[in-house]
C-alpha cells in the first residue's frame, strides 16, 4: 500500500517514522524545501504538558502522550542514526507574578497528583534558594514541573528522518507537489494520484502536514482549510561569563517569554506571538516586528538580570500555522475524500503534538483498511 506525504517538518517527520513500522506501507515523502524549515525551524522545542493549565481532556492526553514517546523515541533515535538530540529533562518552572491566582495552580497541582503526576509549587524563599540568579520583582511564586521537558525540533525531526530512511521511506525535498481534484476516483472519493517536477505519482493514502502550506493544497482539492500565519521571533545569545548561571537548570518561562538554556552560557530566548493586522482582517504574512522583539528581551532580562550583557548570536522568525475558528491542531479526512488525511494547524505546540498527531494518523490508516 502506498502512503505519500506531503511536507517535512516535525509533524511529517514524525508521521513518517510512525509509520515506518508497519512493513506492508511503501512511503514517501515530499517537500518543497528542505526538512526542517518552517514553523519547525523556528519552535523553541518547549514541551508543556503536566504544566498546562488544561486539567483534562484530548488535548492535554496528546501533550501527555508527547512527553512520554520522546522519552522512548529519542534515545532510540540517537542509537539508530549516531546523531545527538539535545533533550532537556530538568523541567519547566513557570513564573508566577502578582495578581495570579495561586490557588488555581494548587487545584491544579491536586488533579495532576490524581493523575500521577507532579507539580511542585515554589514560593519565594524557595526561589531564592533554588534559583539565585533570577530577579524576583514582582514574582509571588512559582510552579515547578519536573515532567516537562524540552527538545531541539531541528535535530530531532532530521533523526526521524534518518530513522524513516533507515525503514525505508523514500524522501524528495525541495519538490513541491501538485494535486488535482480530477484525480479522484468516481464514487470512492479516493484521490489516486499526484503530479511532481519528476512525474506522477500513484498513491493508495495522501497525508497533508505541510502547515502553511497545507491550506493551498486543500484549495486545489475543491476544500479550503483556513489556516493563518502567526508570526514569532526568537534569539541565540551568550553570556560573556558563562558561570555566572548553573550549567544544569529547568527552562524558565514568565509573561509568555521562554528561556532554554543550551549549555556553556547560550540560551535561547523566545518567542514573540505577531498576528497579521487585526483591523483590518488583513491576511497578509505579518512581518517581524523590531518592537515586539526589543519588549521580549526586556522581559528575558528583567528574569535574568545576567543577560543584560550578553551576546545576540542568532535572530530568526518564523510562520506558525493557526487554524481559523477552530481549535489546533486538525487531525481529520479531508471533506469528501476517503484516503486524504490532513494532519495540520498545529499552532505552537507541533513539537509537542507531532508523536500523538502521527499515532492518530497510524490508527485512521489501519482502521480504514
Amino acid at each position: 500500500m502506498k502512503v505519500v506525504i506531503v511536507g517535512c517538518g516535525i509533524v511529517g517527520a514524525a508521521i513518517a517514522y510512525e509509520l515506518s513500522q508497519i512493513p506492508q506501507l511503501e512511503i514517501s515523502v515530499f517537500d518543497r524545501q528542505a526538512p526542517a524549515q518552517a514553523s519547525t525551524g523556528a519552535a523553541l522545542g518547549v514541551l508543556m504538558a503536566a504544566i498546562s493549565q488544561k486539567p483534562k481532556g484530548n488535548n492535554l492526553k496528546m501533550r501527555l502522550m508527547g512527553i512520554q514517546t520522546y522519552d522512548q523515541w529519542i534515545p532510540q533515535l540517537e542509537a539508530l542514526t549516531n546523531r545527538k538530540i539535545p533533550y532537556n529533562r530538568q523541567g519547566i518552572l513557570r513564573l508566577c507574578f502578582a495578581g495570579e491566582d495561586l490557588d488555581r495552580w494548587r487545584s491544579l497541582a491536586a488533579i495532576r497528583r490524581s493523575q500521577g503526576l507532579q507539580l511542585e509549587l515554589c514560593d519565594r524563599a524557595d526561589l531564592l534558594a533554588t534559583y539565585p540568579h533570577l530577579s524576583l520583582d514582582q514574582v509571588i511564586g512559582a510552579v515547578y514541573s519536573p515532567c516537562d521537558r524540552q527538545v531541539d525540533p531541528t535535530a530531532l525531526t532530521l533523526a526521524l528522518v534518518a530513522a524513516a530512511e533507515r525503514n525505508g521511506v523514500a524522501f524528495q525535498f525541495n519538490t513541491p507537489v501538485v494535486l488535482e481534484s480530477s484525480s479522484i476516483q468516481e464514487n470512492s472519493g479516493k484521490l489516486y494520484r499526484l503530479h511532481t517536477a519528476t512525474g506522477t505519482i500513484n498513491l493508495d493514502w495522501l497525508i497533508i502536514a505541510a502547515g502553511l502550506g497545507s491550506s493551498s493544497l486543500t484549495a486545489s482539492l475543491q476544500q479550503p482549510v483556513d489556516i493563518r500565519p502567526v508570526l514569532g521571533q526568537a534569539v541565540q545569545i551568550a553570556l560573556e561569563n558563562p558561570v555566572e548561571l548553573p550549567e544544569q537548570q529547568p527552562i524558565i518561562t514568565g509573561n509568555d517569554v521562554n528561556l532554554v538554556p543550551l549549555g556553556n552560557g547560550a540560551y535561547w530566548i523566545g518567542a514573540t506571538v505577531e498576528f497579521s493586522d487585526a483591523k483590518t482582517q488583513d491576511r497578509a504574512t505579518p512581518q517581524p516586528s523590531a518592537d515586539s522583539l526589543e519588549a521580549m528581551m526586556h522581559q528575558a532580562i528583567a528574569l535574568v538580570p545576567a543577560l543584560k550583557n550578553a551576546t545576540i548570536i542568532k535572530q530568526w522568525s518564523g510562520l506558525r500555522p493557526r487554524p481559523e475558528g477552530r481549535p489546533a491542531p486538525i487531525i481529520e479526512l479531508l471533506t469528501g475524500y476517503s484516503n486524504v488525511i490532513l494532519a495540520s494547524g498545529h499552532y505552537r505546540n507541533g513539537v509537542l503534538l507531532a508523536p500523538a498527531t502521527a499515532k492518530k494518523v497510524r490508527e485512521m490508516i489501519q482502521e480504514i483498511n
